[in-house]
């Protein structure tokens, strides 16, 4: 009774709820857009301007989202439950988003990226602790599938129930989302009344200043992957479309764009637990920087497969990474940390494709503002992934503090 209270949840199914959760978030929340818009396109429901103004209100709310997650430093699991409810009900809501309304659908987009940042921060604040409580960190890297787990999910209902109007797969991913939440709700009740007696370890603390020393370096980097990741993950398919006209191609992107996160991470989760997390994020954001940079070489489908491969395959793996040594930097809270290391990714991600509509039709240095932007965010991508190695072999010569 004192190891274990009998509505403690075990390690296994802290782990699920943190999957679920992450897979709800993000493959709905954040990502169900993606597959979606040429539906509403083809509909007529959605014009190509308004589609790109919601994505940006996605990603504006993402930034907003994280930069207000500290509101639940204290309680990550209130943060979590309310940040799933929020995007069953958007998501649910986006069956009335259409061109008419283009105000509901840029509201509705805003939010979903609010409650989508709120899940993963409150998800990896409240989990991670949780599996270490119990001895079992090395299980803390397969949440992170969810994300994967959710990306590809959403494309195969997508991409099998293409001839159905966007609308109704709307309703169905609202559906999806509203069960996953009760479930995660379900699961969590009770668990804070049996923690608490247990023992100290639940007792609120006050949350450790966000950027502690030698941890504004990991913010940096963190907010540099969201730069780079993001143009490939906007402009591959654009580039794409150029060079293949069969829309089932553009169908299967995304499920196996989530594939390969998922089982990317499912990899380094297993195989790699045991890895200083700076060292795996290092490899992954410098594999990263290769896919980016990979496009420049030549307009080609094989090229942007491959690129497609390298960026969908360790995106999730740096996510992870990150996420994780936040939690190793800031072991008592890591809310605060966590939350402005998303703040700085969702700046990233924002940065990008402004970047690419600044330059517009100018040439710099010879390249168009989709090179330039490519070739920037490989550089970024590269020099932190050596900054980061480069910091995880000082950190191994000297002795460990706490």
């Amino acid at each position: 009774m004192e190891k274990n209270p009998p509505s403690s949840l075990s390690p296994g199914t802290t782990v699920f709820i943190g999957l679920l959760a992450l897979a709800i978030a993000m493959g709905i929340g954040r990502f169900a857009f993606t597959p979606l818009m040429p539906l509403m396109v083809r509909d007529g429901s959605l014009n190509t301007v308004t589609g790109t103004e919601w994505a940006t209100a996605n990603y504006v709310g993402y930034l907003l989202g994280a930069i207000s997650a500290s509101w639940f430093a204290r309680s990550p699991r209130l943060g979590l439950q309310v940040g799933l409810l929020g995007v069953a009900a958007t998501t649910l809501a986006m069956a009335w988003g259409n061109a008419a309304l283009p105000w509901l659908g840029l509201a509705l987009r805003a939010s979903a990226g609010v409650f989508s940042a709120w899940v993963l921060v409150c998800a990896s604040s409240w989990c991670l602790p949780e599996l270490a409580r119990r001895s079992s960190t090395s299980l803390g890297g397969w949440i992170y599938t969810g994300v994967g787990v959710g990306i590809a999910a959403t494309g195969v209902l997508t991409w099998l129930g293409g001839a159905q109007a966007a609308a109704v797969l709307w309703v169905e991913l609202g559906l999806l989302a509203v069960v996953g939440a009760v479930h995660v709700m379900w699961r969590l009740r009770g668990q804070s009344a049996a923690a608490s007696p247990a023992g100290t370890p639940d007792a609120p603390k006050p949350p450790p200043p966000a950027v502690a020393s030698g941890n504004l370096g990991i913010v940096l980097c963190y907010s540099a992957f969201g730069f780079g990741y993001i143009i490939p993950a906007t402009f591959l398919p654009t580039m794409a479309r150029q060079l293949v006209s069969d829309p089932l191609v553009f169908g299967l992107t995304w499920p196996i764009f989530g594939g390969a996160a998922a089982l990317s991470v499912a990899f380094a989760a297993h195989r790699l637990h045991g890895w200083p997390r700076r060292k795996v994020w290092a490899i992954a954001q410098g594999v990263m920087a290769a896919g980016t940079l990979l496009p420049l070489l030549q307009p080609a489908l094989w090229v942007l497969a491959a690129s497609a491969v390298l960026v969908g395959g360790t995106f999730m793996v740096t996510t992870m990474a990150g996420l994780q040594l936040a939690r190793e930097r800031a072991p008592a809270n890591p809310t605060a940390l966590l939350a402005r290391m998303t703040t700085g990714f969702a700046a990233g991600q924002i940065a990008g494709p402004l970047l690419v509509r600044l330059v517009g039709d100018t040439r710099i240095a010879g390249l168009d503002a989709l090179g330039l932007a490519s070739a920037t965010a490989g550089l970024l991508l590269a020099m932190t992934a050596i900054w980061l190695w480069r910091d995880d072999i000082a950190a191994a010569t000297k002795p460990r503090s706490a």
